[in-house]
């Protein structure tokens, strides 16, 4: 049988995992019984191009996922190029077909509503950290800053962590970013980022004056011993206070608060160009991912409460009166 001789050369002198031995037969005998059930022919060595193409079609058309599809050609492509080598066959029928291309994932966000949850939950850290000792208190504020930023201006972490406290500046309400290819952008400084600043800087104020660390200059977000933050301390910072709030979320990185400010700027109307702007994306292209994330959120909510969205959920007409 020529998927068996197959799968017995793939474990003997490819050493593949029972798993790829299980995948690789599963697909195959899958194609087997399409082509016996479209009667196109009984041997796979027979099958065409055309039988290779409607295959794929009737996979797509059955809902499987576009990774799983390729998958399963890649499969075929396999079988069939083993069998030019060891049968002589003429041709790879499977050779140059293209699986359905996978959609890009939309986004992971923090809900509007649970952000909120995300900024109590750190100022009562601060609250809870004033009696504490001064460096205690100032990473406390440091990381409450980090959050606010990250959500506030849409900054990468990469950004973050890069930022310098000359960019910082307070008097023009703005911070300077460098962003992807050394490229300059301004993001404005609302009233709230302003007074978090501000703390952050007294408390930095006093970590010079207790440890003798540079008060200015230099990297903007420090640790305690005066040097600069790095992605792991963001990133941790971030994932602890995503989970505390325990937001619906699956990830928790610094990008998913970069990700739900570009929502909640477009949801409460922002123009499109002007988040581009403020991301610093070089694509409107880029941008416009999460004006797909409202509408996805337009059609959640007409869902959960329009009474015609869901018939089955409909009240029974013999019973409304």
């Amino acid at each position: 049988m020529p998927v068996q001789s197959f799968l017995s050369h793939l474990r003997s002198e490819k050493a593949a995992s029972p798993q790829t031995l299980r995948a690789y037969g599963s697909d195959l005998r899958l194609f087997a019984d399409y082509l016996l059930r479209e009667g196109s022919t009984t041997d796979i060595l027979l099958a065409s191009r055309v039988d290779v193409r409607s295959w794929i079609a009737a996979l797509a058309a059955e809902g499987l996922a576009p990774t799983s599809i390729a998958r399963k050609l890649q499969s075929l492509r396999s079988f069939f190029s083993f069998m030019m080598r060891s049968r002589g066959l003429e041709a790879n029928p499977a050779v140059g077909i293209k699986a359905p291309k996978a959609g890009k994932p939309l986004p992971a966000f923090v809900p509007e509503g649970q952000s909120k949850t995300i900024f109590d939950l750190s100022a009562r850290h601060e609250e809870a950290d004033i009696p504490m000792a001064t460096a205690d208190r100032f990473i406390a504020l440091r990381d409450s800053l980090i959050l606010l930023m990250l959500y506030s201006t849409g900054m990468r972490a990469a950004e973050l962590v890069g930022l310098k406290d000359a960019d910082v500046d307070t008097g023009r309400r703005e911070l300077k970013v460098l962003g992807k290819r050394n490229k300059e952008r301004m993001i404005p400084l609302g009233a709230e980022m302003l007074e978090a600043i501000g703390r952050y800087r007294l408390a930095r104020q006093e970590m010079a004056d207790t440890f003798g660390i540079p008060a200015t200059g230099g990297s903007f977000f420090i640790r305690n011993d005066g040097s600069p933050v790095y992605y792991g301390l963001v990133y941790r910072v971030v994932n602890r206070a995503l989970t505390e709030a325990r937001v619906s979320t699956p990830k928790r990185s610094p990008h998913v608060l970069r990700h739900s400010f570009a929502t909640d700027m477009l949801n409460h109307g922002a123009d499109l160009a002007a988040v581009q702007q403020l991301l610093g994306h070089s694509s409107l292209a880029t941008t416009q991912r999460y004006t797909h994330l409202s509408v996805k959120e337009i059609k959640e909510n007409y869902s959960r409460a329009h009474p015609l969205a869901n018939p089955s959920d409909s009240p029974d007409p013999q019973n409304q009166y």
